[in-house]
This record gives C-alpha cells, structure tokens and sequence, in this order.
C-alpha cells in the first residue's frame, strides 16, 4: 500500500492546468466590469461540517495567478469545520482575486468532500483491525489530490499506479492456466520490495494463491460469512483485503469479519464536493505589496 506526500510540483501541475482551463484567454467579465487597480478582500467560508483538504492548493492557486495575492489560513488540511466556520481570508489585486475564485473552489470542495467521506468509513470501523484504504477510480489527471485527501480523512492509500505494486485481478487470472506456477514466477521475476497482490472471488481459490507466495489476497464481493471463512482460512500467511460494494452501511460489519484491509472505491468515484464559498468583504482602489501564506 503506497504512502506518500503531496508535492509542489504535483499541485502545480494540476493548479496550472485547471487555471488554463478556466481562462485560456483571460476573464473577460473582470476586465470589463473590474478597475485595475481594484483590491478585494474575500473569505472562504463553510456552509456545512467537514474535514478540510486542500489548503495549501487554495494557496498555490491565488500564487499561480498573481503572488500579490495575500491568503491567510484559519485551518490546516485534517482539520474539522462546520458552518460558518472560516476556513481562509485572501486578499489582493481584484481581478486576480475572482480569476482564482472557481479554480480554488472547485478543488478544495472535491478534496474537501473526499476527506469528510473517508473519514466517516474510517469511523464505522473503529474498534476493528481494519484500515480503509482507497483504489484507482480517481478523476483523472487529480489522483494525487485525491489520496492526499484519503489521508485527511484518516484513510490510506493502496498502490499508486499500475507500476508500482502487482496486483492480479480477475481478468489476469483468467488467462492463466496454473494459479499458482504463474505467482511463483512473478515473484522470481519481482525485486523483493515488491508487493504482490491477487485477487479471488471464491472461497476454493485461496490455497492456490497462497501456495504461490503473496503478501496480500483480496476478497472481492465475497458475503461476510464468506469473509470470516477466509479470514480464518488464510490464517496469517498474508494481508486480507476485502473490496466489492462496500457502503457505509456495510463497512462496520465488514471490517467485523477480521479482514486487515477494505479497499472502497467510493472515497474518491462517489464523493461530493462540499458546499464551500468565497464571499467578498470589502474592495478598493490601490493595490497590496508581495503576498504572504500565514497559518493560525
């Protein structure tokens, strides 16, 4: 299961992307409707309870457009809000003010949601073995957003990308004829920190898997009966994911069945963003000095 930071050559990339998005060409409505010299104060507000992710985007996106642009951070990235709770104030020329406004929103808002979610998975499961952990159903081009968000939540994060772990699912397996000659090949084929993974979806195929050498076999969509038969059949000689539809109303008793991982592809394919805003406080002529990234 890979770990790993948020980097700032990642939010960059995305930052920079989105913002050429927004306004390949400028904000017309800006120009028009907004002086030059104009400065805007503006409040990121909550409008409802959450796990905040994604300040330090917020930062770098206001930076991206103009560093005149001051953001000042009343919470940091894990914390818990709720509504009317301000979460940052930026400051700064008008026009780049409302040209950052919707990429900044649009971000925190996604990763914002991915945490508040993970963390109510990771709360069904307390008092239990079992880490939540998410998979690859990320938005394209924003999964390592997205993880970083898993990590908010309190969850963790499994392979990153197809190059970075093994892991056999179904459709590999179907072209095999022998199960477990072929992990026993992949494995003399692997450096030894690689971990591999296989998949099952029946009880009768664990032996086989695990005569072949694995650290970690999945159980997917398996009943819970099925689970805690597998549970004890594997009995310690490798990890124990379970995956397959898992819900908040069936992740407690999933987590019940001594499984050591539950893999939930929802935390990031299902999330919904979280109703965030950017109310202007004030404007005026005149425009602020070098920006400045402050902390509570």
């Amino acid at each position: 299961m890979s770990g790993g930071l948020l980097t700032e050559t990642q939010i960059r990339r995305v930052v920079e992307m989105a913002l050429e998005e927004d306004a390949p060409f400028g904000d017309l409505t800006s120009a028009v409707f907004v002086p030059e010299d104009a400065v805007a104060t503006a409040d990121l507000m909550a409008r409802e309870s959450g796990v905040l992710a994604g300040a330090d985007v917020v930062v770098a996106t206001f930076a991206a457009v103009d560093p005149r642009v001051q953001v000042q951070l009343d919470l940091a990235d894990r914390d818990r809000f709720g509504p009317g709770d301000r979460i940052a104030r930026i400051e700064g020329p008008a026009r780049a003010v409302l040209r950052g406004e919707r990429v900044a929103l649009n971000l925190v808002q996604r990763m914002s949601g991915v945490a508040t979610l993970t963390a109510a998975y990771v709360a069904a499961v307390e008092g239990t073995r079992a880490r939540i952990v998410d998979t690859r159903k990320t938005t394209p081009g924003l999964r390592a957003l997205e993880r970083h968000a898993v990590r908010c939540g309190g969850g963790r994060n499994h392979r990153y990308s197809l190059s970075d772990a093994v892991m056999a699912k179904d459709n590999h397996l179907a072209l095999l004829d022998d199960v477990t000659a072929a992990i026993r090949s992949a494995r003399e084929q692997l450096p030894h920190t690689t971990h591999l993974e296989v998949e099952v979806d029946r009880l009768d195929q664990v032996e086989a898997v695990l005569a072949g050498g694995v650290d970690t076999i999945m159980l997917d969509n398996f009943s819970l009966d099925d689970l805690r038969a597998g549970v004890e059949l594997v009995a310690g000689r490798a990890i124990v994911e379970a995956s397959g539809g898992v819900t908040l109303d069936t992740v407690g008793k999933i987590a019940a069945t001594g499984v050591d991982v539950i893999s939930v592809g929802a935390l990031t394919h299902s999330a919904r963003a979280l109703d965030l805003g950017l109310d202007m406080v004030i404007s005026s002529a005149g425009v602020p000095g070098p920006g400045r990234q402050t902390t509570r």
